[in-house]
């Protein structure tokens, strides 16, 4: 090796070997830094020296052409390579990376690159351990050498050996330790081709700062690098080799924020940091260092309630540096503080163990970067929005309730919704904590993740900003859609999102796929998105006139096709369209609330000679209609001819929850179903479908829940064990007080329905009842009934209950 070149050779994200880059560098005062990592950065290395840029931060290079062909390379304030970067820009030193080019390793022939795969080169057991590879030394370096050692612990002994000592007076003497060692490493086994191409690549640039005039180079590498940069083959050699790489691609490079989180993910975009803040803290912390941790778990532990006083920190530093002389380290680490903490202020429970480990030990710190940095146009707009809306990207989960009625919330929805069209999930829709069921309150769970940067480059492609890159996105994906139901959701979304340039292209295809789809379960499973989107573009304030139009076709055409579709269907086509069955019941109530039928005017109720009445051709009347004739359809020819009994049974029940059939004619009907003339297995799935929508009606009307034991009282020994499944599923979906009172009940004897109320009813005042009523109509949303209504006892009517 040159003398003029001195090699660091360090273990990545390591607070000991960054200290000790920093103490070398002091020393050495080089007049050129190299360091490994991608050339193709060495053109913003500057923007490292501004103060807007706060680690941890990451490189993000990927493929002009394929954004998802990406790399990251993490840098925390403890990375030895950020400490060298900083060291030479703030003292205008000429600074170079010398790895790989990124452009040759995110080619889609090159060689299989960890930072392409998702796992970038800088990951700190990377940087010590046996490459990777078809022809990799399998022995991992560090638990080699702690075996060596005595140490059973790899991490433990590279703690007390590196990461827990402080430089001496000659700063250069730990790292010829190092390369001594991993010399005696790398001879004990093959080298991956992929580190050989990689060090051939380091050798030229060695060579080229040499030649440009440097006399001391400093080199901040991975010390398994060290021994190969060290001795050094001939120029041939390394062409040679060098002209094995693939061709490269363009990439485009930037900075971008990372995060402690993602720094202790050893899988994806990770960099296998188990505790990124205790580093943080060994490498900013130059005395006292457990006594101020502890302290700092004390303040988390005291802000989350937990009883901790100043004698409990005293305890626990006294024990972690008891633990740590008994167990022979030089100073009380991760493991001694946490043993320490637990046993004092945890009483032994790992349950506020886990609140400082996930809070201090790997911790929530998101970087930050200049607004120089170079970025796509996209990004561009989505900080200029960020900023506007006053949404600042954080690390932590944190709950956003969003009022639609005022204009800032109405926007920020509006971007959270584009965003995630886009595939950028930094919001999701969460459960509100306020009790309100309103539709003009929205609650966000948000939280930003570093390779939302990947996911903002690609979604580039759509547009320059959030609005045209969703807009387009959805243009593009209604285009791709499959089926009905996902062109439904689509426009569901784009009102949602706000995006009126996309609605058109959506409506058109929507209304082709629609015109000729003819399964009515591609209907049902389609329309409820679209009548919610109708229902959120009135909150909103948009123009959703075409949706409304497709949502009644679709409608219609559902109350015509659907009888015909539930014939002969088999148990899980039965069960499959009872839940399309729901979603439309609730569809055409919210399609229809503004239907034209005159204020006041209450539902029609149906006799039992069957007839209807209210407005003539509503898509209420044309759907109640198709109920009707779906709970007539019965199996007289066989199961094949008519529909199953979990279907007629469900659309009795939606007919009598609408008021739109009485509770005798509903108790005429279980009586038919349930006589012996009936299958006991269709009574079965009637009984299913009828109660499905809940059971509390059993404990109001005594003739239905007489009717229902009596037929259970009456099936046979063999068939009630078949049935047995069947029922169990039904009578367990029902609330548990329900149950326990329809068990007491029955359990008291015969079933006889109450006693009429009327005006001569000791203990009832009908007057006082009536006055009453209209406030109580207000409340659930019905029409107020007449003065004068007639007398009707209390168990005849559903609605009354």
């Amino acid at each position: 090796m040159d003398a003029g070149v001195t090699l660091l050779g360090v273990r990545h994200h390591g607070p000991g070997s960054a200290r000790a880059v920093a103490a070398a560098l002091a020393q050495l005062r080089p007049d050129t830094v190299l360091i490994e990592g991608p050339p193709e950065a060495d053109r913003i290395t500057a923007l490292a020296g501004e103060k807007e840029m706060v680690p941890p931060v990451a490189l993000l290079a990927h493929a002009a052409d394929d954004p998802a062909r990406a790399a990251f390379w993490p840098f925390a304030e403890f990375s030895p390579e950020w400490v060298a970067l900083r060291y030479a820009v703030e003292r205008d030193l000429p600074v170079r990376f010398i790895d790989l080019p990124a452009g040759h390793t995110l080619a889609p022939d090159g060689t299989p690159d960890e930072a392409a795969a998702g796992a970038p080169d800088g990951c700190p057991d990377d940087a010590t351990r046996a490459p990777s590879g078809e022809d990799a030394a399998a022995a991992d370096p560090i638990a080699a050498l702690a075996r060596a050692a005595g140490h059973d612990d790899p991490e433990r002994w590279w703690e007390d050996v590196i990461e827990h000592r402080t430089p001496g007076a000659d700063a250069l003497t730990p790292f010829e330790a190092v390369a001594e060692a991993m010399t005696a490493l790398r001879e004990t086994g093959p080298v991956g081709r992929r580190d050989e191409l990689r060090e051939a690549y380091m050798r030229q640039q060695i060579r080229a700062a040499r030649r440009a005039g440097h006399r001391t180079v400093a080199v901040v590498c991975g010390a398994w690098h060290v021994p190969a940069l060290r001795d050094m083959p001939t120029v041939a050699h390394d062409r040679a080799l060098l002209a094995e790489l693939p061709r490269k691609v363009r990439t485009e490079i930037t900075w971008v924020p990372w995060t402690h989180r993602r720094l202790s993910q050893h899988t994806g975009y990770g960099a296998g940091i188990d505790s990124p803040g205790w580093y943080r803290h060994l490498f900013g912390t130059e005395r006292d260092t457990v006594a101020r941790w502890i302290t700092r778990i004390a303040e988390l532990l005291r802000a989350e309630d937990h009883p901790v006083s100043s004698a409990h920190v005293i305890e626990s530093v006294r024990l972690a540096e008891t633990l740590a002389v008994m167990r022979g380290r030089p100073l009380a680490g991760l493991t001694e503080t946490l043993d320490a903490v637990r046993s004092v202020m945890c009483d032994g429970s790992d349950v506020p163990l886990a609140l400082v480990h996930d809070r201090l030990v790997v911790g929530d710190a998101l970087g930050e970067v200049p607004d120089g940095a170079p970025a796509v146009p996209l990004q561009r707009d989505l900080t200029r929005l960020q900023r506007s809306l006053r949404l600042k990207a954080e690390a932590a989960d944190r709950e956003l309730a969003l009022d639609l009625r005022k204009e800032l919330d109405a926007d920020r929805s509006r971007l959270l919704h584009r965003l995630r069209l886009l595939g950028i999930d930094w919001g999701t829709p969460s459960r509100s904590t306020v009790n309100s069921t309103g539709t003009f309150r929205e609650t966000w769970r948000l939280r930003w993740e570093p390779e939302f940067a990947v996911r903002i480059a690609e979604a580039a492609q759509w547009g320059t900003t959030v609005e045209s890159a969703a807009t387009g996105k959805v243009i593009g994906d209604a285009a791709a859609a499959a089926e009905l139901s996902d062109l439904t959701a689509l426009a569901e979304r784009a009102l949602l999102a706000g995006l009126p340039g996309a609605l058109p292209a959506v409506m058109r295809l929507l209304a082709d796929r629609a015109a000729l789809d003819t399964d009515v379960a591609h209907l049902a499973a389609a329309l409820p998105a679209l009548v919610r989107a109708l229902r959120y573009g009135d909150v909103r304030g948009t123009d959703s006139a075409a949706l409304a139009g497709v949502a009644r076709g679709l409608a219609e055409r559902i109350c015509v096709g659907l009888p015909p579709a539930c014939t002969g269907l088999d148990a899980d086509g039965a069960t499959a369209m009872r839940a399309h069955l729901d979603a439309v019941h609730a569809a055409v109530g919210l399609l229809t609330a503004d239907d034209g039928r005159p204020a006041g005017e209450g539902p029609t109720v149906e006799g039992p000679a069957g007839s209807a009445g209210g407005p003539e051709g509503s898509i209420a009347e044309r759907w109640a209609a198709a109920l009707r004739s779906l709970a007539a359809r019965e199996p007289g020819g066989g199961p094949a001819t008519g529909a199953p009994g979990l279907l007629r049974g469900r659309a009795v029940r939606l007919l009598l929850d609408d008021g739109r059939l009485e509770t005798e004619e509903a108790g005429r009907r279980m009586g038919l179903v349930l006589s012996p003339a009936g299958s006991p297995a269709d009574a079965a799935g009637w009984i299913e479908g009828f109660l499905a929508g809940g059971g509390a009606l059993l404990l109001h009307d005594a003739a239905l829940l007489g009717l229902l034991d009596d037929w259970l009282a009456g099936v046979p020994a063999d068939t009630f064990t078949d049935l047995l499944p069947v029922l169990r599923r039904t009578f367990s979906a029902l609330e548990a007080g329900v149950r326990r009172t329809v068990g007491e009940r029955v359990a008291t004897g015969p079933l006889t329905a109450p006693a009429a109320v009327s005006e001569e009813t000791p203990g009832y005042d009908l007057a006082r009842a009536d006055a009453a009523l209209p406030t109580l109509a207000l409340l659930l949303g019905i029409p107020a009934p007449a003065p004068e209504r007639p007398r009707i006892p209390h168990q005849a009517s559903h609605r009354d209950t």
